[in-house]
């Protein structure tokens, strides 16, 4: 079936922490690939992303750094969107779901199916935790899976295994607030019918046979186990506000809301239009809370249109999510679309090891690129070589390497280096004319035309590795014609066969250029530059032999890549072996033991009260010292803190923090501190704010 247009979306990644490679080659890294070629291809394809703000992980984030699930979410949808601009990721928009018009189309989407009576209105058991005082969320109780047996499953899925859970299949349930074991409270939710829309849902999915088998199993898997209702809200006080009577306290489930933030995203990009500000594809455009008129009739070609090809590139923990519960809601809301395919990948590993954000076994994206500047297309190259798309991968350092040297700089970069100098050395850079055709300069061009449509087939059946296989074979084609004829020794005797040979090397180089961009768009560009190529060339264009007319100038040519040492690499695995280390030592570190025993009169002596940072700067000539303004409800007053190894000073404007007001001042540095904020800290050095957990504590409260 062709299309007129297509809606690409990408998983929308918690705002809680930085993305790192398991992220880009999960879903970002193929999904740009797809619509980088659809855009080469001349089609009208729409690639919506955003930060997915209101999951529990943001309200933990926040207790942990004790700061607001705002100011969390501020952090890192900026830190994310900067990487995926720096990696190239060409998203239309990379809008977040705190946006004022994700809120109205979430808290619209909502009202829709409870008018429609689609809603099962249930008040049932819900963990409780006594000692927080609040119900638990999914991702607020940890136990043992009860199919894997893993101790640390969440409560609405187990991380190992990849099982979906209801927090009552957990054995041994605790709470992550306060490590006590919860327990059950009755509490009113809106739970979606899955068990009644099943038939529908397995129609649905028998009808796309042809998705790749680790999605069509999981989701059959799914099936013949029956579904169940799910509830679609949640007691907490972050997030999407449920838009009913009788439902105060209560937010949107975030997987209700999360994919909901596709269609928001897709509106902004439209109202932008609209109000005249420019969207660029090869950046995360940060947008939030701008308002204008919205063309519907714009948008809703993009999400209702049956000519309209919807795919979401995602990973496998998130199958369920978006091949069974948002198409259930967009079937029982009744005009959209339904996903015509959902690739998704298996996990990516780092040296033999899962990912772990939390021990820090990670290769982020913002730290690569200040490690490994203007190297993005190798991470980018490597990442889709070792693609997981049927099972789950590893990248390794020193395959990063030999990627870099074997592939990159020996067969691509080695081929376009030795075309550029050779025609610089023998024509002074222009094209020359291809003097005559011998039968196997016939057949290079016959096999030259064929690289469009293999590596588009590829494509299309999302099978990215395939594709840039081909791609390399195409550059593995240039380095043999090259080789087996020899232009370097030739030209002392048959300088009009050389034309021949350049020219067509340097046509190989040119579709090269145009065939890489949705895999290196930086090298691509780079080459493109090189070559002096028109910037209209489009996909099809390279099944042509004849992008360079004799006579064309090319431009002063560099090498595209160059060698990756060993001792580089040596840096980047010990720096992983140094974070394991660390990690192991902060398990096994002595807590630091209690202080001699004191009285409640020296205690009571302390005026500690609740302030606001206002203002905050670096102390001049120092690596720990911040100069802080605090409103205490009392006044506002200096305070000099060490925190500067943990903290920012813009991070922290509007933090609230414990603060002794009653502290002898002293001078630091110059400055006259008036007090001293109080701080934890955990057996790595790292500090982090005791502040009050509710947003609504006022300034000079006391801390008793």
């Amino acid at each position: 079936m062709t299309f007129k247009r297509y809606t690409v979306t990408a998983a929308l990644p918690y705002a809680n922490g930085p993305v790192h490679i398991g992220h880009l080659a999960g879903c970002y890294l193929p999904a740009d690939i797809y619509v980088r070629y659809l855009r080469s291809k001349g089609e009208d394809v729409k690639f919506i992303c955003g930060s997915d703000e209101h999951g529990v992980p943001i309200t933990i984030k926040a207790k942990k750094e004790g700061i607001t699930p705002q100011q969390v979410v501020d952090k890192y949808h900026k830190i994310m969107g900067d990487a995926f601009r720096d990696f190239g990721v060409s998203f239309d928009i990379y809008s977040r779901t705190s946006s004022q018009t994700h809120h109205e189309t979430a808290s619209g989407f909502f009202k829709t199916l409870y008018d429609k009576g689609v809603f099962k209105e249930e008040v049932t058991e819900q963990y409780f935790d006594e000692k927080a005082n609040q119900f638990l969320a999914d991702r607020y109780i940890v136990g043992t899976c009860p199919k894997c047996g893993n101790e640390n499953a969440y409560g609405d899925q187990c991380e190992n295994c990849g099982t979906s859970l209801n927090t009552t299949d957990l054995i041994n349930p605790r709470s992550t607030l306060s490590g006590e074991k919860p327990v059950l409270k009755e509490t009113r939710n809106w739970f979606l019918p899955l068990d009644k829309m099943q038939p529908q849902i397995e129609a649905y999915i028998d009808s796309h046979k042809e998705w790749k088998s680790n999605v069509f199993g999981q989701c059959k898997s799914w099936l013949n186990a029956g579904l169940q209702p799910r509830a679609m809200t949640r007691d907490l006080d972050w997030g999407v506000k449920v838009p009913i009577e009788g439902a105060e306290g209560k937010v949107l489930y975030v997987w209700f809301d999360a994919p909901i933030g596709y269609i928001s995203a897709t509106k902004e990009l439209f109202r932008n239009k609209d109000l005249g500000i420019g969207i660029d594809a090869n950046r995360g455009t940060e947008l939030g809370t701008r308002t204008g008129i919205l063309d519907d009739s714009e948008w809703e070609k993009y999400w209702k249109d049956k000519d309209t090809k919807l795919v979401h590139f995602i990973g496998k923990d998130n199958i369920v999510f978006h091949c069974i519960i948002f198409p259930a809601m967009l079937m029982a809301e009744g005009s959209y679309i339904l996903p015509d395919n959902v690739p998704a990948n298996e996990f990516l590993n780092l040296e033999g090891n899962k990912i772990s954000t939390s021990r820090n076994w990670a290769v982020w994206l913002h730290e690569y690129l200040l490690e490994f500047k203007d190297k993005q297309d190798v991470l980018r190259y490597t990442l889709c070589a070792n693609a997981p798309e049927t099972k789950d991968n590893d990248f390794t350092w020193k395959d990063f390497q030999a990627k870099n040297n074997n592939e990159l700089v020996a067969i691509l970069g080695n081929f376009i280096n030795r075309t550029m100098v050779l025609t610089h050395k023998y024509y002074e850079g222009k094209v020359p004319v291809a003097a005559e055709y011998t039968k196997s300069d016939i057949l290079l061009l016959e096999e030259i035309s064929k690289y469009p449509a293999k590596i588009a087939a590829s494509i299309e059946q999302y099978r990215f590795r395939e594709a840039l296989g081909e791609l390399m074979n195409l550059a593995r084609l240039g380095n043999k014609y090259l080789a087996e004829n020899e232009p370097w020794t030739l030209i002392k005797t048959d300088e009009k066969r050389v034309q021949t040979i350049m020219n067509l090397s340097l046509q190989i180089s040119a579709n090269l250029s145009v065939l890489m961009e949705p895999f290196l768009p930086f090298t691509a560009k780079k080459l493109g530059a090189m070559m002096n190529l028109n910037t209209d060339l489009k996909w099809n264009d390279a099944t042509r032999t004849d992008l360079l007319l004799a006579g064309h100038q090319v431009n002063p040519s560099s090498l595209l890549f160059d060698k990756v040492e060993d001792d580089v690499i040596v840096a980047q695995v010990q720096k992983l072996e140094n974070s394991k280390k660390e990690n192991e030592a902060a398990n096994v570190a002595a807590v630091e033991p209690a202080k001699p025993e004191t009285s409640f009169d020296d205690f009571s002596k302390m005026d500690i009260r609740i302030g606001t940072i206002v203002e905050a700067e670096r102390v001049p000539k120092t690596d720990k010292l911040l100069k802080l303004l605090i409103d205490t409800g009392i006044d506002k007053r200096t305070v000099v803190s060490g925190i500067a190894g943990s903290y920012k000073p813009e991070e922290i404007i509007g933090q609230q923090v414990s603060i002794l007001v009653n502290l002898a001042p002293r001078k630091i540095k110059g400055i006259e501190s008036q007090g001293m904020i109080l701080m934890a800290e955990n057996n790595k050095g790292e500090l982090s704010f005791v502040a009050p957990t509710k947003a609504d504590m006022n300034n000079g409260g006391a801390v008793k």
